[in-house]
């Protein structure tokens, strides 16, 4: 079992995907960390941009053995890379307007917060695929995201 963590501006005792929001790096789902200290600075993001709540880490326990499951669909981007960027790119294309794929769970690297621009640079073909890689590496290093977008992956997490 490993010990994943969502930081937010309220307390989720259940998870779901009613608040979820779409344009994010994996599409519309309920995301994830195993960094204790990546949630909470979440979670202070959270109160700053509604000014409501207070910062609350949520966690939960994840059977990771579930990540080789047959009975879950699981992409798993093991590093950043050109199918990576890809992915975030058009998961966060406001011109998809479903999803653009199926996933329960979704695990890989984090975009930089100034994914957007860098978007838009690549889309205007300013920059090339493996230069959109480079400009979307999160700046405080490598850290990794889980999604659960399905209610069926959703079921997986234990709350604590």
């Amino acid at each position: 079992m490993i010990r994943l963590y969502h930081g937010s501006n309220i307390k989720i005792e259940v998870p779901d995907l009613a608040h979820s929001k779409p344009f994010k790096d994996f599409g519309r789902g309920f995301y994830l960390s195993a960094n204790r200290q990546q949630a909470l600075d979440m979670a202070t993001q959270k109160v700053s941009q509604t000014q409501q709540g207070e910062a609350q880490v949520n966690e939960y326990l994840f059977d990771e053995s579930m990540m080789n499951s047959t009975e879950l669909r699981v992409l798993n981007f093991p590093d950043y890379s050109e199918e990576w960027a890809r992915f975030v790119l058009a998961n966060r294309s406001r011109n998809n307007s479903l999803p653009i794929h199926n996933y329960d769970i979704v695990y890989g690297p984090i975009a930089d917060d100034g994914v957007t621009y860098q978007l838009r640079r690549y889309e205007g073909g300013l920059i090339s695929i493996h230069r959109l890689v480079e400009e979307l590496k999160y700046a405080k290093g490598i850290t990794f995201q889980y999604y659960f977008g399905t209610e069926r992956a959703l079921k997986l997490l234990v709350s604590l």
